[in-house]
């Protein structure tokens, strides 16, 4: 039984040496002697509900209109820079404003392409200390997880693809000329990285979708498609935090 432990470990942690997760479940006890799922089974549930929560989040937002379409993750210009928008629009430039706002939404859904191979390598890293932590923690625990690991691979990704998107229309150098001459006058200074801005909202839209699908998995027992989600999710340890 020893070797069996050690041999499930040992391919939940590489992810080598065996087909698919449910084989190495096959050759484990369901459950602990409390009637609690094993560390290999919270480890694998973890994992298999962050891949399809990233994949269903990524691929959502990386749809035509991804962003665009959705009243919630649509980007707009910021706050500060609303008055200045509004002047533009007063003196006939609305179409210029506009061009941006679509541009600024198509890079974001070209970006989110990148979202979910940076998301699977994270969920590979993930270790069986942190699976338990994220089942036990918080709604959003899995979610933070990912914030933690991959903001800094997304935005490295994220931003050329933006940025390329932005350039067509021209958007990164009208924001760049008209927020270097508002900011001369303004208490409140806007950020003349347009790309930076954008590139912020698009990976704050990611994690609002993946902490979307981490609660559907967390609440709604439906959403819970396969037997292992059923049986990590639906004990006590996921529901007792």
């Amino acid at each position: 039984m020893k070797h069996i432990f050690l041999a499930g470990a040992l391919c939940m942690t590489l992810f080598s040496g065996c087909e698919t997760t449910q084989q190495i479940l096959s050759t484990l006890p369901t459950t602990t002697t409390t009637g609690q799922p094993n560390s290999f089974q919270i480890a694998a549930g973890l994992k298999e509900a962050l891949s399809i929560g990233a994949q269903n989040s990524a691929s959502r937002l990386s749809a035509p209109n991804g962003f665009f379409a959705n009243a919630m993750l649509k980007i707009l210009m910021p706050p500060e820079a609303q008055k200045v928008e509004s002047t533009l629009r007063n003196l006939g430039m609305g179409n210029v404003v506009d061009k941006a706002i679509l541009a600024m939404n198509r890079g974001a859904e070209e970006a989110a392409k990148s979202a979910a191979p940076i998301f699977v390598n994270a969920i590979k890293q993930m270790s069986i200390t942190d699976a338990i932590g994220i089942l036990r923690g918080g709604d959003f625990a899995a979610t933070n997880y990912f914030k933690q690991k991959t903001t800094s691979a997304l935005t490295t990704a994220f931003s050329p693809v933006i940025n390329n998107a932005l350039k067509k229309v021209d958007a990164t150098k009208y924001w760049a000329d008209v927020f270097t001459v508002y900011n001369k006058f303004s208490k409140t200074p806007v950020n003349t990285d347009l790309t930076a801005y954008v590139t912020e909202r698009a990976i704050n839209g990611i994690f609002h979708e993946v902490g979307a699908e981490e609660q559907k998995i967390r609440k709604d027992p439906a959403a819970r498609v396969t037997e292992l989600l059923k049986t990590v999710f639906g004990s006590s340890l996921a529901q007792n935090k």
